[in-house]
């Protein structure tokens, strides 16, 4: 699945013994992840081919005359591109070139090197793991240790996974982003410190009828119940005045397993929340409430008129989405997160096609949980077509499924200070991220 690079923002800077290079700041999810040189990609690009074959993408050109600025742009918008499609391929992304470059690059840009540290992955219910690390070990590891101390079967691991929360004095819990697999945690935890954010373990998945897979395991099931009391209590999820006076029941006869399949019938609940943002559905100038997950996303919306509405966005009528950048990354030191985003996604509403656009600074999480929506749709798909080859006729098994391929064919990002969005397929540079891998 492609990975949420860009590349907003270049610097120019002196060679130690005289001349210039450019180094670009490379963003994973909004948030600088690491500074890299042209060389180092080049040669990092010429090790890929070596393992991979023809499988890498095509490298940058070098440029041997004096870069004007259209050129370095240009050059900087294919470096971009490149990094979109090298993270098609899991065996590029999974493998010891990828990971120990890019682990050498985010060590070196924020200047920690390899050594033995403490890190704290919080809990839902406040209480944290204390973990015996390396600085260098990566999400996956730390996954994998924090797991084992809580004693996590190891075939669940994969329904969970590492974010960065921030718990606001105002009692406002935030989803800041889902750690990236191949990132350093105790580095970008470093690198994020004035965001206030821990990182902690949360499940992975968007459609809450996967806890039943989880029901087997103590572990899995004490991380599914605190999580379903935090939302609970942040408001995250809407229990009818019924259904919360059962599930306080079940908590105070410590019933977890009879509270969590009630829970599974509560509004939102297996949703992730956003913090309030705008929107211009159904017109410019709305606010909104946004929770993401169960093939939605739904919207409570607040009309200029004070007015209130509910909408749910079905899925499987969203056809593409791209994420834009709104202003530029002037300081090379911003991390991202003070930017405004948009989100923006084509949908069928009453049989034609609109945009609706979402103005949020978590906007890559909110594409990530698209993207994870459409993935667990086509993995239920094809295990349905699988067990139905036995029984079902020949003539049937061509029926489409209610995932359309022109769905997962479109999400993006758009530097807007830079790249306009032109009707032509061909144009723009970040914009037209295919998501085939999916």
């Amino acid at each position: 699945m492609k990975m949420h690079f860009s590349i907003p923002v270049s610097e120019q800077l002196l060679e130690k013994f005289g001349g210039r290079y450019v180094l670009y700041s490379v963003y994973l999810e909004g948030f600088l992840f690491c500074k890299v040189r042209y060389s180092q990609l080049h040669h990092w690009n010429d090790q890929l081919r070596r393992i991979f074959g023809s499988t890498v993408p095509a490298f940058p050109p070098k440029f041997y005359l004096a870069m004007t600025k259209s050129m370095a742009d240009e050059r900087r918008s294919q470096l971009e591109q490149y990094l979109q499609s090298v993270t098609v391929d899991p065996s590029i992304t999974n493998s010891d070139v990828f990971i120990s470059f890019f682990r050498k690059l985010q060590q070196d840009t924020f200047k920690i090197q390899t050594q033995r540290a403490s890190l704290d992955v919080y809990l839902a219910d406040g209480r944290n793991v204390r973990l015996d690390i390396q600085t260098s070990d990566t999400a996956e590891r730390v996954l994998e240790v924090v797991s084992y101390k809580m004693g996590l079967s190891r075939e669940l691991i994969g329904y969970f996974s590492l974010f960065f929360i921030q718990d606001h004095s105002n009692g406002v819990l935030s989803v800041v982003k889902k750690v990236a697999e191949f990132e350093l945690p105790y580095v970008s935890l470093q690198s994020m410190k004035e965001s206030d954010c821990t990182i902690g373990i949360r499940k992975w998945y968007m459609d809450p009828s996967l806890d039943n897979m989880l029901m087997d395991c103590r572990a899995s099931v004490n991380l599914l119940y605190m999580q379903a009391l935090q939302e609970i209590e942040k408001n995250w999820v809407k229990p009818t005045d019924g259904q919360l006076q059962k599930l306080e029941l079940l908590q105070k006869a410590a019933n977890k397993m009879k509270f969590l399949e009630l829970v599974q019938e509560v509004q939102h609940y297996g949703y992730i929340q956003l913090d309030p943002c705008t929107c211009d559905y159904p017109e410019v100038g709305c606010s909104a409430a946004v929770h993401v997950g169960n093939n939605e996303i739904s919207c409570c919306i607040k009309l200029p008129s004070n007015q209130t509405k509910e909408v749910s966005f079905k899925i499987n009528r969203v056809r593409c989405w791209q994420v834009t950048f709104l202003g530029a990354i002037t300081q090379p030191k911003d991390q991202g997160h003070e930017q405004t985003l948009e989100l923006r996604f084509e949908y069928n509403d009453s049989d034609s096609w609109r945009w609706i656009v979402f103005y949020t600074k978590q906007a890559f999480l909110l594409s990530s949980c698209l993207k994870k929506i459409i993935s667990e749709q086509l993995m239920k798909t094809t295990k349905g077509d699988k067990e139905m080859q036995i029984e079902m006729p020949e003539s049937l098994k061509s029926k489409k499924s209610s995932v359309q391929q022109s769905q997962i064919a479109h999400s993006g990002f758009i530097p807007r200070k830079r790249i306009l969005v032109r009707p032509n397929k061909e144009d723009g540079v970040f914009e037209k991220i295919r998501e085939e891998d999916l």
